[in-house]
């Protein structure tokens, strides 16, 4: 039978083939590197040459198949078992074991309720207000504060190793997973397969797969106890796949990485994250300030960085009124309700949390817990009666700002940079408040100028 490229099958296996080879490519690479050293001044010309020669068909198969067919064509033309055949045989290329791969045999269909959680993010649906009062409890903050006591001696011998304060510790492992009590009660294989196979972040969520059956290769944990959220996250922390895979760390020494059941292993894996993503132990996440009358809000936001000083310059002090501490950091305004919501200085340490969960609002609620737990008052300045935007009124405003002639990209129901800057655009020719919020009142004022 002749091969036919126009076939998704065959296009799959030309896409399976050149992956493989680039992973053959970068272990090459690990075990022969090309720069010179002190022992072998020289280039190592065979090396090079072999290296070129697999990377060069790694990317020609990789681009052809690229130009046969759009991904999410070629995807979504396969049925979801011939999907699942097609993952087998890249895993296989990979050096995953057929054992472990017997896991693939026990998928379903993709999951209409994960697709379903998928399109109503909290982040993105709910108001500030709401996010972090149902997160923030008075009942919360006395059981973190129970449990720090508790396990006391094993986060002291984390915060000794990694630099990251149990306080904080306690915070992330609250919000993840209210303390280890809510871990999701899915198959990360189900879940990750299901969105891997939707075309809107289909490569991703392959590369979580992909990483989760070399977890399960690994003997971590078996698949059947390998559960957590909708989208993949697992155990006590709600690491994806390729965090723990990069970050976790056998704290119980063991001989595995339990992050579903091991707080030895839950809290050195999650303090080993933090501290490769720059946590600063000697510095607090950021605080609430107060901003002066005239405040330029097209300076709030983590693009703009400045030191402590040249916020007190501007007006900036603390929400009690005092002047901001003198210190050699730098900080960003943030605003997660607006300009008539709280504001916030946000040092480094917010940014690390960034990189546990790139939400606004999930890290301002990491950071306010912690404070909560060393005996911080609530937020002074919370909103009153915020409105909620759903995906369908953020779509509605992105498509009324396209059409006013500022690009907030292709409606698609979230607020991104793209979004922000749209607002910021629009506002400023409206000489408004500058804060890039989307809100209702805004939607309500671009759907009157329509009229």
């Amino acid at each position: 039978m002749p091969l036919t490229f126009n076939h998704p099958i065959n296009q799959w296996m030309i896409l399976i083939l050149g992956r493989i080879l680039y992973h053959a490519a970068m272990k090459f690479l690990e075990s022969n590197p090309l720069s010179p050293s002190k022992s072998s001044p020289r280039w190592r010309f065979p090396s090079a040459r072999l290296l070129s020669r697999l990377l060069g068909a790694s990317l020609a198969l990789l681009c052809m198949s690229c130009a046969l067919a759009q991904p999410s064509a070629s995807e979504q033309s396969l049925s979801f078992d011939e999907w699942v055949e097609g993952l087998r045989a890249e895993a296989l290329g990979l050096g995953i074991r057929a054992e472990t791969l017997e896991a693939l045999s026990t998928l379903e269909a993709p999951l209409a309720k994960v697709l379903e959680y998928d399109n109503s993010q909290p982040e993105f649906v709910q108001t500030f207000t709401r996010y972090l009062n149902l997160r923030v409890t008075a009942r919360q903050v006395e059981r973190g504060q129970a449990l720090l006591d508790e396990h006391s001696a094993l986060l002291a011998e984390v915060q000794a190793k990694y630099n990251v304060q149990p306080h904080y510790l306690a915070a992330f492992w609250a919000i993840e997973s209210n303390f280890g009590s809510a871990t999701g009660g899915f198959s990360v294989l189900q879940a990750l397969a299901t969105l891997a196979y939707d075309p809107r972040r289909a490569q991703f969520f392959r590369d979580q797969l992909i990483t989760a059956l070399r977890i399960l290769d690994a003997g971590h944990i078996s698949a059947e106890r390998m559960t957590g959220s909708w989208a993949g996250a697992m155990g006590q922390l709600q690491f994806m796949p390729s965090v723990f895979f990069s970050y976790g760390v056998d704290g119980d020494g063991d001989g595995r990485i339990d992050i579903w059941n091991s707080l030895p292993d839950i809290f050195h894996s999650a303090a080993n994250f933090l501290s490769q993503s720059g946590w600063r132990g000697d510095e607090r996440w950021g605080r609430e300030v107060l901003l002066p009358p005239d405040f330029d809000f097209s300076l709030a936001g983590v693009a703009e960085r400045r030191s402590l000083e040249a916020w007190r310059v501007l007006g900036v002090r603390q929400v009690s009124g005092a002047a901001l501490p003198t210190a050699d950091m730098d900080a960003s305004v943030i605003l997660p309700a607006g300009a008539d919501g709280p504001a916030f200085l946000a040092y480094n340490n917010y940014r690390a949390t960034l990189a546990y969960n790139p939400s606004t609002f999930y890290a301002l609620t990491v950071g306010h817990l912690a404070d909560r737990f060393t005996g911080s008052g609530p937020i002074q300045r919370m909103p009153v009666n915020e409105q909620a935007m759903s995906l369908a009124d953020v779509k509605e405003l992105q498509e009324l700002l396209n059409l006013a002639g500022f690009d907030s990209g292709e409606p698609d129901g979230r607020v991104g940079r793209q979004t922000r800057s749209a607002i910021r655009a629009y506002q400023e020719r409206e000489h408004l408040r500058t804060d890039a919020y989307a809100s209702k009142a805004l939607l309500d004022r671009l759907r009157s100028g329509r009229e």
